[in-house]
């Protein structure tokens, strides 16, 4: 065989063999491709219902009312009579501090005060009678002799004009009356200044010193009260830093009373968020370390921002009859607020957020196929968010898995149980 004849034969062969190639190719592209493997998902129908927004913030457990006592003397600590954790009236003695000193000062005073009072006693059943008295029998009598004098005068000028007597004897009567007269004046005048004021300043001294001592008294009084230590409120001992022996220093905090039988929640809402509420709104606080949140309500909302952060404070009360509740604990408060009675619903768990940044629900179409369509949310509240715009009530909304579906992805709708089961054998075929 020739060499030209010898390529002319492979040449065929390789041609035989393309076509071959290129056949089976084709078959393989034609109308027997398997279709795409559909996506398990769960999904519901938008609704219309009923929402309620709940708001939520971060706040601490202070109890309803505290009491930090501080004594007003500084003095040691005599006797305790209450430990931390006991439980307390108002008014009850909590401690005693030394009072020696403040007793023995105390009874001086009032040694003082008793003195005061018997002589305020005498100068007015007394001392002023008997002055006022003196005073008017004084009057008397100069008026008796100022009468006599003049009826003495009143003879001698008969009788000088008689020539019975010398003219030195009328000149000397004649003075006599004008030293009686004297002396009626000034004891007319004695007895009028005793009537407007001698005898009132005289009341008003002794009674200036009587309360002179009576204020002396009660300040003795006041101090040794001090040394004894009173509670002003209902509550429980939170804090005793001192013991017996120790010296206490006035101002500083002695013991530390609270009343826990009900503790308040502070949080801060903006302005739009205040808006909405008003007292008596019910509140809903989660406690660490309970099951269950704790049901409270709302007692009061701040007439005025906060000149800091400009929030609106909030107080929440929670009645704690059995003491479950600490002052200091770090809470979680969520209080309820706008309702809208006919809103289009889905669970909030449906709502991702796009590439963009944008809130995005995942719908399933008529054709099984998931379409990303950007919404337009409302208000939340109890595992729902309502929708504004986006989508229509009834249309299926995926609420798993919703984040990881592209755009006209394949699903089929199953419950739970079988969603979770064909989960599973993914992952055991991934093994």
């Amino acid at each position: 065989m020739t060499p030209s004849l010898r390529r002319t034969q492979v040449t065929l062969v390789i041609a035989l063999l393309t076509s071959s190639v290129l056949a089976w190719s084709t078959g393989c592209s034609g109308n027997g491709e398997a279709p795409p493997t559909a996506v398990a998902v769960q999904a519901v129908p938008a609704r219309i219902a009923s929402i309620t927004e709940h708001v939520g913030a971060d706040a601490v457990l202070s109890p309803v009312a505290q009491a930090a006592i501080s004594p007003k003397i500084t003095a040691p600590v005599k006797k305790f009579y209450v430990q931390r954790g006991s439980r307390v009236k108002a008014d009850e003695l909590l401690a005693v501090l030394d009072n020696s000193d403040l007793e023995a000062a105390l009874t001086d005073n009032k040694g003082a005060y008793d003195a005061a009072q018997a002589a305020y006693e005498t100068a007015v059943k007394a001392q002023v009678p008997e002055e006022y008295q003196k005073a008017q029998l004084d009057l008397a009598q100069a008026k008796a002799n100022l009468d006599l004098n003049r009826q003495i005068v009143a003879s001698r000028e008969k009788l000088f004009d008689q020539g019975a007597i010398a003219g030195r004897d009328l000149d000397t009567s004649k003075a006599a009356l004008v030293q009686a007269q004297a002396a009626y004046e000034t004891a007319l005048q004695h007895l009028a200044a005793m009537d407007k004021v001698g005898r009132e300043a005289a009341l008003n001294a002794a009674k200036g010193q009587l309360e002179s001592a009576r204020g002396k008294y009660e300040g003795a009084e006041a101090a040794l009260g001090y040394s004894e230590i009173r509670s002003p409120i209902s509550g429980v001992v939170t804090d005793r830093p001192l013991y017996a022996g120790e010296t206490a220093a006035a101002g500083a905090p002695l013991i530390t009373v609270m009343d826990t039988s009900a503790l308040l929640a502070r949080i801060h809402l903006s302005q739009a968020q205040a808006q909405m509420l008003r007292s008596g709104n019910a509140a809903s606080v989660e406690v660490p370390g309970l099951s269950a949140p704790v049901q409270g309500k709302i007692t009061l909302i701040s007439p005025a921002l906060d000149p800091g952060s400009t929030t609106v404070e909030i107080w929440v009360r929670l009645e704690n009859p059995d003491g479950d509740l600490r002052p200091g604990t770090a809470v979680h408060v969520t209080v309820a607020g706008r309702t809208v009675p006919r809103a289009l619903v889905v669970p909030s768990e449906a709502i991702v957020l796009s590439s963009a940044g944008k809130p995005t629900a995942v719908v399933v179409g008529s054709d099984g196929i998931a379409h990303q369509v950007q919404v337009t949310i409302g208000i939340s509240g109890e595992g729902q968010t309502q929708i504004l715009s986006g989508i229509s009530a009834g249309q299926q909304i995926v609420t798993e898995g919703a984040a990881s579906l592209d755009d006209g992805t394949h699903v089929r709708i199953v419950a739970s149980t079988e969603s979770d089961e064909g989960s599973g054998q993914a992952a055991e075929g991934g093994k």
